[in-house]
């Protein structure tokens, strides 16, 4: 199955802190061009691959700070996320294995992201066809160092959240069995 922006989302939360903590903003970022690959019969158990284009994360949402964000504001934290922090490097994940655990997808690889690849796990629920979940990353853990403005008094977080939320296929009968409420042939 393949999963991308026409099927799923993926979010970045970033969330300030600081002395001037209040003069920014937390941010929802959306991850327009990405696309995952995810292979539920692997011998292994779930495969799933994904790749990122880094260039791609847009300003979703902003929340406090003392003004909203401009256009102007929106193309600096592009070019900031793009130039400084994932400094324009692919973002991959390969998972090395992965188990369904009732309604819990649990899920362990190698993510490779601003130059550094290293282990990387995640949960997911999954039900009622849908997989979702918020993962927790340390930026510093890939050597990325937290955006801070306003000669320091402004701060990102080393802490982000990835948000996750797919549609999957509904599921289907294993082969020579009928789905629930039809007919065989």
């Amino acid at each position: 199955m393949k999963l991308g922006p026409d099927n799923a989302s993926l979010r970045v939360k970033v969330y300030r802190e600081g002395v001037a903590a209040k003069m920014g903003h937390d941010l929802v970022l959306e991850v327009t061009r990405w696309e995952a690959t995810v292979d539920m019969a692997s011998d292994a158990g779930p495969a799933i691959e994904l790749t990122a284009d880094p260039r791609s994360l847009e300003v979703h949402e902003a929340t406090g700070g003392v003004a909203p964000l401009t256009d102007r504001d929106r193309a600096e934290i592009r070019k900031n996320i793009d130039r400084s922090i994932l400094r324009e490097a692919p973002i991959a994940f390969r998972s090395t294995g992965a188990r369904l655990s009732g309604e819990r997808l649990v899920i362990e690889g190698e993510l490779t992201m601003a130059g550094r690849t290293g282990p990387f796990s995640a949960e997911l629920d999954v039900a009622d066809e849908r997989a979702t979940g918020s993962i927790p990353l340390t930026q510093s853990a890939w050597g990325i160092k937290p955006y801070r403005g306003l000669m320091g008094a402004l701060k990102v977080r080393d802490a982000v959240e990835v948000v996750i939320d797919a549609r999957l296929p509904p599921a289907q009968p294993p082969p020579g069995r009928s789905a629930p409420g039809t007919a065989s042939s």
